[in-house]
C-alpha cells in the first residue's frame, strides 16, 4: 500500500529522530498519521479501505485524524457517547469529539463510535469517515497552553452518513481494536520525548556553565551538576524500557504494561527533566526566547494525551493483579 513493509521498530526509530524538531506539534502531528490513526486500518481494514484511505494517507495526500476522544470521555473510552447507527447500507452518525489533532485540516477521521447498545466494551467500532460529508462541522480550533503548531479541533455530527462499507474490521471490535492502536501510539510517544530531553539537559549544561551568579557559573554548584547526571541517567532508563517493550512488540508479544510503564516515565519525567532544568535558566528560563520554556509547556500533554497518567497506573496494577477485587 505504498510503505516500506519495516517492522515497528523502524517507527520507532524514526519517531526518536524526529525529536531532533525543536517543537511538540510537528512529531506529534506526523505521530497522529503515522502510528495513531492507521494502525487499525492497516491490521483489520478491507482492501478497499486501504486503497481509498491507507494509500493516500501514506503518499502524504491525505491528513489522518483519531476521533475517539469527547468532553465526557477523554482517557475514558468506554464512555464515549458518540453514535453509528445502521440504517440500510449506511451509518448515521451523531455526536461529537473533543481535542482531535489535526482535525481542522484531516480528510478523514478513524473514527470510534457506539454502533448498538451493548455491553460498553463491545458494542463500538472503528469507522473510516471523510471529513467532508454534509453534517460534519469543525465547531473551533482550540487554543492551548502548548502544542501550539499543531491544530487541535473540536467536532460535531449531525445525521452524518458515511457507508457502512467504511467499517474497519468487525462491527462490536472497535474498542479492542483502540486498545490495540493505543500501544503504538504511547510507545510513539514516548520516543519522540527522548531526543528533546537529551537536548534540553545538554543545553542547561551549556547554560549554566556560562551564566555566573556570585562570581561562579551556576553549572559549578553541586547541586545542579549531580541534579542534571540525575535527569539523564532517567532518561537513559526510559530509552532502555522503551527498547525493550518495542523488541518484544515486534516478537508478537503483548507488551500492554511495559508501554504503559514507559508511557506513564515519560510523562513524569518530561514534566521533571523540563521543570529542574528551566529553574536552572533562571529569569531567562521564563521567557519565551528559549527552548527549555516551550518543550515545558509542549511536553506536559505527555501526562495526559494517549491515556492519562492515572490511567497508566490503573492498567499497570491490572496487569500486576493488585486492584482490590470488586
Amino acid at each position: 500500500y505504498g510503505g516500506m513493509g519495516l517492522d515497528f521498530s523502524y517507527n520507532i526509530a524514526v519517531a526518536e529522530e524526529l525529536g531532533n524538531i525543536r517543537c511538540g506539534g510537528i512529531p506529534m502531528a506526523i505521530g497522529v498519521q503515522a502510528g495513531m490513526a492507521t494502525p487499525a486500518l492497516t491490521r483489520f481494514g478491507s482492501d478497499e479501505l486501504k486503497k481509498q484511505f491507507l494509500v493516500p494517507t501514506i503518499a502524504g495526500d491525505f491528513v489522518a485524524c483519531l476521533g475517539i476522544s469527547e468532553p465526557g470521555a477523554g482517557s475514558d473510552v468506554a464512555n464515549i457517547k458518540t453514535t453509528a447507527v445502521r440504517k440500510g447500507d449506511e451509518y448515521v452518525i451523531n455526536g461529537g469529539k473533543m481535542w482531535i489533532t489535526s482535525g481542522s485540516q484531516a480528510d478523514w477521521m478513524c473514527l470510534l463510535a457506539n454502533t448498538s447498545e451493548g455491553p460498553p466494551h463491545r458494542n463500538k467500532s472503528l469507522i473510516c469517515l471523510p471529513m467532508n460529508l454534509p453534517g460534519i462541522h469543525v465547531a473551533k480550533k482550540i487554543d492551548k497552553l502548548g502544542m501550539r503548531s499543531s491544530d487541535t479541533a473540536q467536532i460535531f455530527f449531525e445525521d452524518v452518513k458515511v457507508p457502512s462499507k467504511n467499517l474497519i474490521g468487525e462491527e462490536g471490535k472497535g474498542f479492542t481494536y483502540q486498545m490495540l492502536q493505543f500501544q503504538e501510539e504511547r510507545l510513539w510517544g514516548v520516543a519522540t520525548v527522548l531526543t528533546p530531553l537529551e537536548t534540553i539537559i545538554q543545553e542547561t549544561i551549556d547554560y549554566t556553565r556560562q551564566r555566573k551568579v556570585f562570581d561562579r557559573s551556576v553549572l559549578h554548584n553541586q547541586t545542579v551538576h549531580f541534579r542534571l547526571a540525575e535527569l539523564a541517567t532517567e532518561v537513559e532508563l526510559l530509552r532502555s524500557l522503551l527498547h525493550r517493550a518495542v523488541a518484544l512488540y515486534v516478537e508478537g508479544q503483548d507488551v500492554t504494561k511495559f508501554a504503559s510503564m514507559a508511557k506513564l516515565k515519560a510523562g513524569r519525567l518530561a514534566r521533571e527533566v523540563t521543570d529542574s532544568c528551566l529553574q536552572f535558566w533562571g529569569g531567562m528560563g521564563f521567557t519565551s526566547e528559549v527552548l527549555v520554556s516551550r518543550f515545558y509547556r509542549d511536553l506536559r500533554l505527555m501526562s495526559i494525551g494517549g491515556g492519562t497518567d492515572e490511567t497508566m497506573l490503573s492498567i499497570i496494577c491490572k496487569y500486576m493483579e493488585i486492584l482490590p477485587s470488586k
